[in-house]
Order: C-alpha cells, then sequence, then structure tokens
C-alpha cells in the first residue's frame, strides 16, 4: 500500500529540487542577457549565441568532448558488457567477490589519485599526453560503471533460458547473441548512457592527462572561469544542459519501450 506524502515532505522535496536546479535556470537565464554580467539583466538577446557559433575554437573543444564521449562510452561499453558476463559466469563465489572488488576499486577511488596514477602511467609509458591518453583514460574510469548496470540485468536473468536454448541446440555464439544479449539490452543502454554523461562530466581525470593543443570542455571552462567567465559559457553550458535532458528523455523512452516488450514477451 502506497504511502501519501506528507505536506512537510513535499515542502523538503521542493526545496532540494530548487537548491539543485535554481542555478542551472539562473545559467541558461543570463545566456540571453544582452548584458556582458551576471548581475545584471538588461534585455533579452541572442548575441552570445551568435558570438559562440562564431568562436572556431571553442567549438572545435565541443567536437573534441563529444568525440571522446562518444569513442570512450561504445568501447567501455562493450568492454564492460564482457566483463560482466565473464563476472557472472565465474564458478566460484571467492573468485566473483574478488574480480567485482576489483571492478569497483576505480569506482571508489578518488579522482585525483586515478589522474595521477594514469598520467604517471602514461609518462612512464611514453604516451603523448592529448586524445589518446583521455581517451584511454574516459575508457579505463566508465568500465566499471558499465559493469555495475549490466550485471543485476544478468543475474535477474533464469538460468532455464541458457539451459533451454542449448537443449535446441544453439551454439554458444547464438545463446550469446539471441538469448543473453536481448535480454540484458536495458543495462547495456543504461551503462552506455552513464558512460556517456561520466565522460561528458569529468574534470579531474581529464585535467591530469590532457595535454598542449587538446582540451575538453570541462578543462576549457575552468580555465576560463579563472580568467572571468563571457556569457558565451552561459550559453554553451545552456545547449549541454539541453543536451544532457534529450539523452535523458531518450533514454526514458528507450526503458519504457523494452519494458512494454518484456511485459509482452512474458504475457505470450
Amino acid at each position: 500500500m502506497d504511502k501519501k506524502m506528507t505536506p512537510l515532505s513535499k515542502l523538503f522535496l521542493l526545496v532540494i529540487f530548487f537548491i539543485l536546479y535554481a542555478p542551472i535556470f539562473f545559467l541558461v537565464i543570463f545566456s540571453f542577457n544582452s548584458g556582458e554580467t551576471m548581475y545584471d539583466f538588461k534585455g533579452f538577446s541572442l548575441e552570445w549565441y551568435r558570438e559562440l557559433f562564431q568562436d572556431t575554437r571553442l567549438l572545435i573543444i565541443v567536437l573534441n568532448t563529444v568525440v571522446v564521449a562518444l569513442l570512450s562510452a561504445l568501447i567501455s561499453t562493450i568492454i564492460g558488457v564482457l566483463g560482466a558476463l565473464a563476472i557472472h559466469q565465474a564458478k566460484k563465489r571467492q573468485t566473483k567477490n574478488t574480480l567485482l572488488s576489483l571492478n569497483n576499486i576505480l569506482i571508489v577511488s578518488p579522482d585525483v589519485i586515478i589522474g595521477a596514477s594514469f598520467l604517471i602511467l602514461f609518462t612512464m609509458a611514453g604516451i603523448k599526453l592529448g586524445f589518446y591518453s583521455v581517451l584511454l583514460s574516459h575508457i579505463a574510469f566508465s568500465i566499471p560503471i558499465v559493469v555495475l548496470m549490466v550485471l543485476p540485468k544478468l543475474m535477474e536473468m533464469s538460468p532455464t533460458l541458457i539451459d533451454a536454448a542449448r537443449d535446441l541446440g544453439a551454439s554458444r555464439w547464438n545463446v550469446l547473441t539471441k538469448v543473453i544479449i536481448p535480454f540484458i539490452i536495458p543495462g547495456i543502454f543504461a551503462g552506455f548512457f552513464m558512460a556517456l554523461t561520466y565522460s561528458f562530466d569529468d574534470f579531474a581525470v581529464t585535467f591530469f592527462v590532457t595535454g598542449n593543443g587538446f582540451s575538453t570542455l570541462s578543462v576549457e571552462i575552468y580555465s576560463l572561469a579563472r580568467r572571468g567567465i563571457s556569457l558565451n559559457i552561459n550559453a554553451l553550458s545552456a545547449l549541454l544542459f539541453l543536451f544532457t535532458m534529450l539523452l535523458v528523455v531518450i533514454y526514458y523512452f528507450i526503458t519504457q519501450r523494452n519494458k512494454v516488450n518484456g511485459m509482452g514477451v512474458r504475457k505470450h
């Protein structure tokens, strides 16, 4: 039986949402300011958006960020799914717990430690800091996230599905592609979108492993903030916020469709 929220609970929830979203809406509103500061709104204008799309260097940085995020999310999703399968199929409980603990180390470790570790590793390996160092770092810290998203779906899956497929003569490849993968698709999508979000948001690790001539939005915005933020950064942040909301909406509809399809399969 569902419990109704008390007025105090509703008020507390509203306060929390206000604290979380008020700075974002403040930033978005002032991206349309015809003035040059965030202290005085002089009038509505698209000047900062025009300036943003005329800033070639900043657009290249946006492209760098998107490419790194998409590539790292895609590669880490593939590796993470394979890792989750390996952990799930481990026969000994101790082995499974050990693998899970090793997977979780990168999640619980401070970003500063991870970034410094990657910096030392790339320096010792002779890898030049830039696109590839950032990409490899993002793949590395995204893999454990994907594993944690996929593993619960594997645990939900009944072993009888695999046994039935094998009894019908399915090969290991057919079992993987026609039974296991379709069942864990929601977890795979969740892992991909989480990896994509983490890559977009990451600053600490990227700050350590980025080099001269290559930058991502988080690092660039930090460097611009130290010199005083121009309102074209507000415009950029507003567009990124809308893009993130679009990803959330897409993910929501994908998960809802998978739920409906799953219910249909169970009914049949």
